[in-house]
């Protein structure tokens, strides 16, 4: 950890010495907040900035780049895999994904480079909140937008609660006030979703026989005996008492163990959640997994500078323009869902995938991927690929796997990442969320080679 930290102060003292930062940041909510810890850093330090949301970096980004001739580039939430190429303009990297560990210099800060794992123990907003926290103490505030990147990430997945340098840069949050934690239900929308349609959703655990039905979840709250309803408004999980929270979370884990889902499945039902003290309770800005879910609805639609200005504290017009967004968002979540289950997946031997072609947009099959891996319906003791067109020329494949597959020795990001190389794409990522862009027309080569990857990696 001391040598991350290290390389953290020696980014800090490349930003003091230059007059103008140019930030370069991923359209996920990772990529907004730690783009927004970039820029009210040097906000802070009046210094003048400017900031560019980008799906990935590729040899247009870099001949932009070079055109524009900054005076420094602060890439956040991506960068690693250009860190040992010349550039002609500087540069400075602040990531969490995988990377090759001969790209050890002294402007790429980077958790694997210091064998820390980048999947779970630090996002890119932690990152790059480290750098902020190098150049003045007085940055600790921003934590709670580091949290709400991880969140955002899913690094709290693997343990049910944030762990690793993510668990510091928490008592950071703690600390300034910014931040709390506490025991709760793991299911999304705690604070904004009514108790049925909280319960209809649910997944990881899914719950047999409510997931994915309206009138089911609203029939196992009312055998309960729990009221739907506080007059003409719905209750929310964060309106319930304890008793009756302690009722529904009985009943979920009886059915669970009846069902033979088992111990391990039941534990995934309550873990940690994080608080943002400063919002308000009952928004979708309280509750950090909320939050992130927020800023992934304005990214992925081209909207950036909305996710960016409610991270900077817009709190009028920016929340209400994402509040529509998100509308939007969970509209295309639900028909990207229906789409790929009526288009079909399809089963090989050691990964399954579906094709979504237009169906769904490329900045959000990975998210449709994850829903359908914890669906039901899926398989989930085998790797899930969604496929959706990008361009004329190009595809993205978007990876998916559980904890388990993880455990028993796959790691996406070298998977995707060889696959793609021998189609002529790019990919990468974590070891249970990864991504590629491969050229139109490979797909059944790729997925030829994914599956030789898991093969050299299960029984090499």
């Amino acid at each position: 950890m001391d040598g991350l930290i290290q390389r953290a102060s020696e980014l800090a003292s490349i930003i003091k010495d230059h007059e103008k930062v140019h930030i370069v940041t991923h359209i996920d909510a990772d990529g907004i907040t730690a783009g927004a810890i970039a820029a009210k850093t040097l906000d802070r330090l009046n210094k003048p900035y400017s900031i560019e949301f980008i799906k990935q970096v590729d040899k247009k980004t870099i001949e932009k780049l070079e055109k524009n001739n900054h005076d420094l580039v602060w890439f956040t939430d991506l960068g690693s895999s250009i860190a040992d190429k010349k550039t002609v303009f500087s540069k400075i990297i602040a990531d969490h994904h995988v990377c090759e560990m001969k790209t050890d210099y002294d402007f790429h800060c980077n958790p694997h480079l210091f064998g820390i794992d980048g999947s779970y123990m630090i996002s890119g907003a932690g990152v790059t909140y480290l750098v902020s926290k190098e150049i003045d103490k007085k940055n600790m505030d921003l934590s709670m937008l580091a949290i709400v990147g991880a969140n955002g990430d899913l690094q709290q997945r693997k343990h049910q609660k944030l762990v690793g340098l993510n668990r510091d840069i928490l008592k950071d949050g703690i600390q300034t006030g910014v931040i709390e934690e506490k025991i709760d239900i793991q299911y999304f929308g705690r604070e904004t979703r009514p108790i049925y349609k909280l319960l209809q959703y649910a997944n990881d655990p899914i719950i047999p026989g409510v997931t994915g039905l309206e009138s089911n979840a609203i029939s196992f709250l009312t055998k309960l005996s729990i009221p739907l309803k506080d007059g003409k408004t719905w209750r929310r999980w964060i309106d319930l008492n304890n008793d009756e929270r302690s009722i529904i979370l009985s009943e979920i884990a009886s059915l669970l163990l009846s069902k033979g889902f088992g111990h391990k499945h039941v534990k995934r039902l309550i873990g940690n959640v994080y608080i943002l003290s400063k919002e308000t309770f009952g928004s979708e800005l309280h509750d950090a997994k909320e939050f992130a879910t927020l800023l992934n609805s304005t990214a992925r639609y081209g909207d950036y500078e909305v996710g960016l200005q409610v991270c900077m504290g817009d709190r009028e017009k920016a929340l209400t323009s994402a509040r529509s967004l998100l509308k939007g968002h969970r509209h295309n979540l639900v028909e990207g869902m229906q789409f790929a289950k009526t288009e079909g997946i399809h089963i090989r031997e050691y990964v399954q995938y579906f094709h979504a072609k237009n169906g769904i947009r490329d900045t959000i099959v990975g998210i449709v991927t994850n829903m359908l891996l914890n669906d039901a319906e899926t398989r989930n003791d085998l790797p899930l690929i969604g496929f959706a067109i990008k361009n004329e020329g190009e595809v993205k494949a978007s990876a998916r796997t559980t904890q388990d597959i993880v455990e028993k020795g796959i790691d996406l990001s070298e998977i995707i990442k060889n696959a793609a190389t021998t189609v002529d794409g790019v990919g990468g990522g974590h070891n249970i969320a990864a991504g590629a862009t491969i050229p139109k027309g490979k797909e059944e080569a790729f997925l030829t080679a994914f599956e030789n990857e898991i093969k050299n990696q299960l029984f090499s």
